[in-house]
């Protein structure tokens, strides 16, 4: 049978992706060797091109999950390619969650793939394709905190290891905050398939707000520290101290 997923180009990997993916390795090198002249700039390069790896990673997830859902309309709209710019909103699905990283430290995915939700059957299918995505977040997290909580960081170099735990944190933040069920964000499509229809539609003109309103809040001190001490929590289970992270997080804010 013949649908928009069995054409090669559908699934190809994007060159775009492939330079997202350069950059990440070659200045994730320069901070393992200290080549630069300027640690801080070479950390702020690699987080930076290893968190837009992620965010392409997340929204492939739900492409994906929704592909093998019934939606065979993602290859055709470039979902498939790991392409960023072929993201519904590339403003919400780069740029902004760029912006959240350089002003404070936050890692959250915007909306990007538009999933068409009547081809898929079953509430199940539908909460699983919301989850991938921060799903993803979180699997990336465990492989970026691996050397600490194995306990293999003898040799790897300080600016590095710091990168790798600012990095975790990030993968870490997107996930928590991604499984909140607030309108707009994954972990209210987690549960959209199990509400009643009258609720759905009250919570509806909202869910464009959503984002924006969890970032508002987290600049509330009392709703900062509450939040940060639970990423903190989970950092430490996984071996990264406040100490690593902070280091991580004064390295890449080069300028400051």
């Amino acid at each position: 049978m013949t649908t928009a997923t069995t054409r090669r180009g559908d699934r190809r990997v994007s060159p775009v992706f492939v330079g997202i993916l350069a950059v990440t390795a070659v200045t994730g090198w320069a901070t393992w060797t200290g080549y630069a002249a300027r640690p801080g700039v070479a950390v702020f390069l690699f987080v930076t091109a290893a968190w837009i790896v992620s965010l392409c990673l997340h929204e492939y997830a739900h492409a994906r999950t929704a592909l093998h859902g019934g939606d065979i309309t993602v290859g055709a709209k470039g979902y498939l390619t790991l392409n960023p710019l072929k993201y519904t909103h590339a403003l919400l699905s780069i740029v902004l969650p760029v912006v959240f990283v350089i002003m404070g430290g936050i890692g959250l995915p915007g909306g990007a793939v538009f999933i068409e939700r009547g081809r898929i059957r079953g509430r199940w299918r539908h909460s699983l394709i919301s989850a991938a995505g921060p799903l993803t977040n979180a699997l990336f997290a465990a492989v970026c905190t691996a050397p600490f909580w194995l306990g293999a960081l003898d040799g790897i170099p300080s600016d590095f290891r710091y990168a790798l735990a600012f990095l975790g944190l990030l993968q870490v933040t997107a996930a928590v905050l991604n499984f909140l069920p607030v309108p707009g964000l994954d972990g209210y499509g987690v549960i959209e398939p199990w509400l009643s229809y009258r609720v759905k539609r009250q919570v509806e003109p909202y869910a464009p707000f959503g984002l924006l309103f969890v970032f508002a809040l987290l600049w509330v001190p009392s709703v900062n520290v509450a939040f940060f001490d639970v990423i903190d929590a989970i950092l430490r289970a996984l071996g990264v101290s406040d100490g690593d992270t902070s280091y991580g997080w004064s390295l890449y804010r080069f300028w400051a």
